[in-house]
């Protein structure tokens, strides 16, 4: 379900109106991006519909001063922040196409609305593309999930499982280990290497595909599997595949890159695209994900950014 964000009002930027910058996607990334730019007094809108990718996740850990808070807590302040200043707008909604070039770029909405910037700052983050696993959806973010730094604290010493396959397994599976001391590993295309590798670290395989899960509401209770067997699990660790939120980056013909959960925008060390004109951050723009690397890269954009403004008007 899509979080409510306030509207804006009065200060909605005309069609003809040519705009700074408009920052699609107003989670970490997005609002940190803004918000540089907001005490850069450079006019933005940010258009963002509120679904978040962390909105299923109860609590937000391992950032500094938020430590435990609810994601759509730390958003709704972030909002609160960024829309103290005249210079930022907010417009809930989606961006559906983007066209045109550095200093003249037309936004298209899903109302059919449109707005005009000289610079883009793509944000709109990754989907999470999950196996068709029944039971999943309901525990995923709470006893379900990929990052141990953001959850891995507080369900540490549980039965766990990290049901994965591929060529890191092995060393995932001992990473997750500081977490997960007694973990299990579910990977029906474990190799004889890897069981190896596995067994020597003292983590057992097990290679019967999942069938479902058992859950009690949001709490893992177990995983059948197709052997008929019955896992008693507190805490399933996953790798899932992602891809971009949006086909805005494959419209405006942004160079991608591959990671490990799939593809991603190539940027340089500015946060700069292949694009001229366009900027992008957050979990859409690197192969490692999470909050406090989301707002350090949205305030990098958001500097960078700026930058090319002034630069371009010389």
């Amino acid at each position: 379900m899509a979080q409510n964000i306030p509207r804006t009002t009065d200060d909605t930027p005309k069609p003809t109106e040519l705009l700074d910058v408009a920052v699609v996607g107003g989670s970490f990334a997005g609002l940190t991006a803004a918000l540089y730019l907001a005490r850069g007094r450079k006019r933005l809108a940010v258009i963002d519909a509120g679904e978040t990718r962390n909105r299923a996740a109860s609590s937000a850990h391992g950032f500094l001063g938020q430590d435990g808070r609810p994601p759509a807590e730390i958003r709704a302040a972030g909002l609160r922040d960024l829309l103290a200043y005249p210079e930022a707008v907010l417009i809930p909604g989606h961006v559906t196409t983007i066209h045109g070039g550095p200093d003249d770029f037309t936004l298209t909405l899903a109302d059919g609305g449109t707005l005009r910037a000289r610079r883009v700052i793509l944000a709109h983050g990754m989907r999470d593309i999950l196996p068709d696993l029944p039971g999943l959806a309901q525990i995923w973010g709470q006893t379900a999930f990929q990052c141990p730094y953001c959850h891995g604290y507080e369900l540490a010493g549980q039965p766990t499982g990290l049901l994965m396959s591929g060529a890191k397994v092995v060393e995932h599976a001992q990473f997750l280990t500081d977490w997960a001391p007694g973990l299990t590993v579910f990977d029906p295309d474990a190799n004889a290497e890897d069981m190896a590798s596995l067994a020597a670290a003292g983590i057992p395989v097990i290679q019967s595909p999942v069938q479902r899960i058992e859950a009690e509401g949001a709490r893992l209770r177990a995983l059948h599997l197709a052997d008929g067997r019955r896992i008693p699990l507190a805490v399933l660790y996953m790798v899932s595949r992602a891809e971009p939120a949006s086909d805005l980056p494959q419209q405006l013909g942004c160079k991608m890159e591959t990671g490990p959960q799939g593809p991603y925008i190539a940027t340089d060390m500015m946060k700069a695209t292949s694009v001229p004109g366009v900027f992008a951050a957050g979990d859409l723009a690197r192969p490692v994900f999470g909050a406090v690397f989301a707002a350090a890269d949205g305030a990098m954009a958001g500097v960078a950014c700026q930058r090319s403004l002034g630069l371009s008007a010389t």
